[in-house]
């Protein structure tokens, strides 16, 4: 058996004896996964952590998640078992599959790693087990496509000898405060029987209460729109923000006011990427289409906020045109490469496409990010240098608002800007600090 299994200590045991009825098979390690694997390993006997990913698997056995979500403390203290090896799932009777689900070039749904989930566990699967997916997909998917996988690979016979569930994952990429234990968990599966195992596996770990779906395709539809509506509220906010503009008006100033009414919705513009929200309406829409319905409101709300990297780049050239700066000798920095701020995780974020456009109107923007790994960062237009390294600044571009920069009062990345500098601070994170008045300031 390829498994490593973590030092466990003692004085962390916890107070209710560990389930041994389930053996639970977390299918992908990443945002994901790991904090589920932890979270049932915390209640569960028997539960290994599984990813083709072996340096992955490598890491956290050495008790380092890369992406920062847990400390070394909270997965060594778990009893999980990590393995890369398909063949140490044969035990298993509860799978749990977390894998990503992207999209293409085309904003299309690619499926392709969900598949290789399915083929990795069908070989080893059991009479009398379930599958429960977490991963976002459009509705249908787990039925329609997983469930035949995974019969046809394995040989059994889905709905009969083996079981299928569906929990849409809700997990937060860095916060603290909004975990697997504390979020109410909704829950899906093809009979009554499987559901109520499936709400009793999951009701072990989560606090915050279960909600049983009445199926897997309500379940499924949930999810995506969850992060359809932030989207789309969002988009609002960025069309606003784009209006406020032409009129000369400061957008925080405007949703500062409005939010004054009691039913006024707290969302503010900004970039939207992520494996999330920026890609989760592309699933909802691309079943709609499949179905003979052509989304308007989804996707013209999708086509706002992956505009939004043009809009602020277009800023950012006026900024610098109005104060006679020739772009091609500019100095600019663009400071915040991840999705979101406090989190390492680089996938679709749109501060590449603040850079890309930058680098059409001929500017060769110095970046930085505090927790991104300089060896992800494609190479192209820009160049990656430490702040303090940097030259004084005709335009510095907040981009992520990563507690490391907001420290010590933000005094730490603005030092770097000329006296009379432009300052782009698109989330308004600035707020209150001291900045030099002779500074152009521009947010969202």
């Amino acid at each position: 058996m390829n498994v490593t299994t973590p030092l466990f200590l003692a004085d962390a045991m916890p107070v209710t004896p560990l389930r041994t009825d389930e053996t639970i098979a977390v299918i992908g390690l990443g945002y994901v996964g790991l904090p589920v694997a932890v979270g049932f390993a915390k209640h569960f006997a028997n539960v290994i952590g599984f990813d083709i990913n072996q340096k992955r698997i490598s890491e956290l056995a050495g008790g380092f998640d890369n992406t920062l979500e847990l400390g070394a403390s909270d997965i060594q203290e778990s009893r999980l078992e990590f393995t890369a090896a398909p063949d140490d799932l044969a035990n298993a009777s509860f799978f749990i599959v977390t894998v990503p689900t992207p999209i293409d070039k085309g904003n299309r749904p690619d499926l392709s790693p969900l598949r290789a989930a399915c083929a990795s566990i069908a070989p080893h699967l059991r009479k009398g087990a379930i599958v429960v997916f977490e991963s976002t997909v459009y509705p249908g998917v787990t039925e329609d496509i997983c469930g035949p996988i995974l019969a046809e690979k394995s040989g059994l016979r889905c709905g009969i000898d083996f079981k299928l569930g569906y929990s849409p994952e809700r997990i937060n990429p860095g916060d603290t405060e909004h975990r697997l234990e504390t979020i109410a968990k909704v829950v899906a599966a093809q009979d009554a029987l499987s559901l109520q195992r499936v709400a009793d596996v999951y009701g072990s770990v989560v606090h915050a209460g279960i909600h049983r779906a009445p199926t897997i395709r309500v379940a499924e539809t949930a999810k995506v729109i969850e992060n359809t509506q932030r989207d789309v509220n969002i988009a609002l906010m960025n069309e606003l923000a784009m209006i406020c503009e032409r009129l000369d008006i400061r957008t925080n100033d405007v949703l500062e006011a409005a939010s004054t009414k009691w039913n006024f919705l707290p969302f503010t513009p900004g970039l939207v990427g992520g494996h999330c929200i920026g890609v989760d309406p592309y699933y909802l829409t691309a079943k709609a289409e499949e179905v003979g319905y052509h989304s308007k409101v989804i996707l013209s709300g999708r086509r706002i906020n992956d505009g939004m990297g043009e809009f602020i780049a277009a800023k950012a050239i006026k900024m610098l045109a109005a104060r006679n700066v020739p772009l091609s000798k500019a100095k600019v920095a663009v400071l915040g490469l991840t999705f979101k701020e406090n989190v390492p995780d680089l996938r679709n974020s749109k501060t590449f496409d603040i850079l890309q456009s930058l680098s059409e109107f001929g500017v060769r923007p110095m970046v930085h990010d505090p927790l991104a790994n300089p060896a992800e960062i494609p190479d192209g237009a820009f160049e990656w240098t430490d702040l303090k390294d940097m030259p004084k600044l005709d335009l510095l571009i907040l981009a992520v608002p990563h507690a490391a920069y907001l420290a010590n009062n933000a005094q730490v990345i603005l030092r770097n800007l000329r006296g009379d500098g432009a300052l782009i601070d698109i989330r308004s994170a600035l707020e209150g600090e001291k900045i030099d008045k002779g500074l152009k300031v521009w947010s969202l």
